[in-house]
């Protein structure tokens, strides 16, 4: 089988590799951006069989030059920076390269995955099904959000979201996240800020309904998504765009908890302000439907919060990567 891997230097993208090469796959097209991710840490000692700038890779589907010996593009590589406001670059690196993606392994009859986001919800107003009826009034709060809900959109005007598979990841957190700075997972940041101060920051509400780290959020452990891609991998008869979650909302409060429990610490807290350029873009609650996944078959058990911290602590110890 030979797979090409977009972002496969990212977070989600090389924690894939890594479930690949554990499946016995090596045969690895590695796409990304900058020459130095061809050595970074997240990829260091995978097996891949080759390396290629996006830019040149891009160029290769645009002129349909790309070797037709492939069985599959899990496409990963976007822009994931929640926060980014440039349009423009959200539009070419979240729309339309995933478009000439899609475009291309639909006419060469390839197999197709993606990632959507659980940004697309907003604010939750329609709740957190991934119906297709739904997509088209979904209202997200940011740009990010709006950029990866055009590519949705488009799918799903064109009906082709039977014919590929998109994962609308949750709040995935875990090993191989160490390069992301701000857009590290709370686990992350808590950790170094535990073992610095003794204490752990949270964002204050702004919401009366919601107590100082009482918003929720869907937390999806890393090694848990990559079992659903690998489901629908496994299953090229399930097609559409799915929720990667768990079902379960946990408050921040929680998994700051789980975390402190992980060290073997007390928990201390500290509130802080949010920042003004996101308060009217949080999202004060998330909560994976997975009617839509169970009905396509998947009937993986995720791990419980506790456990899942707590095999995450075990690589920030060690400062190991998947």
């Amino acid at each position: 089988m030979r797979v090409v891997v977009t972002g496969g230097s990212g977070f989600i993208g090389s924690a894939f590799l890594w479930k690949l090469n554990k499946e016995g796959i090596d045969d690895i097209l590695v796409v990304d951006v900058g020459k130095g991710n061809r050595n970074s840490p997240n990829i260091r000692g995978k097996k891949i069989a080759g390396y290629i700038e996006h830019d040149e890779f891009l160029r290769l589907i645009n002129s349909d030059k790309l070797d037709k010996n492939i069985d599959m593009i899990v496409h990963l590589g976007a822009c994931a920076d929640t926060t980014e406001t440039d349009k423009g670059y959200l539009n070419d690196n979240n729309y339309l390269y995933s478009k000439s993606l899609a475009e291309w392994s639909l006419k060469n009859d390839k197999l197709f995955f993606y990632a959507s986001s659980a940004a697309t919800y907003g604010a939750g107003e329609l709740g957190y099904s991934d119906e297709d009826r739904l997509i088209p009034s979904l209202k997200p709060l940011n740009e990010y959000g709006r950029s990866k809900q055009r590519f949705d959109l488009w799918l799903l005007e064109n009906t082709l979201t039977e014919r590929i598979v998109g994962f609308k990841f949750f709040n995935v957190y875990g090993p191989n996240e160490y390069h992301k700075q701000d857009m590290r997972s709370m686990v992350n940041k808590g950790y170094y800020q535990i073992k610095e101060s003794g204490k752990l920051r949270l964002f204050k509400s702004y919401k009366p309904e919601y107590l100082h780290g009482g918003q929720k959020r869907d937390f999806i452990y890393i090694k848990d998504a990559l079992e659903v891609m690998w489901y629908f991998m496994n299953n090229p008869d399930k097609k559409g765009i799915f929720n990667v979650g768990t079902g379960r909302a946990h408050t921040w409060n929680e998994l700051a908890i789980a975390l402190f429990k992980a060290l073997d610490k007390e928990p201390n807290i500290e509130y802080f302000d949010m920042p003004e350029n996101i308060k009217d873009q949080y999202q004060y609650f998330t909560q994976a439907d997975l009617s839509k996944l169970r009905s396509a078959g998947c009937g993986y058990q995720f791990t419980g919060i506790n456990d899942a911290v707590k095999d995450y602590v075990s690589y920030l110890e060690k400062g190991e990567y998947l």
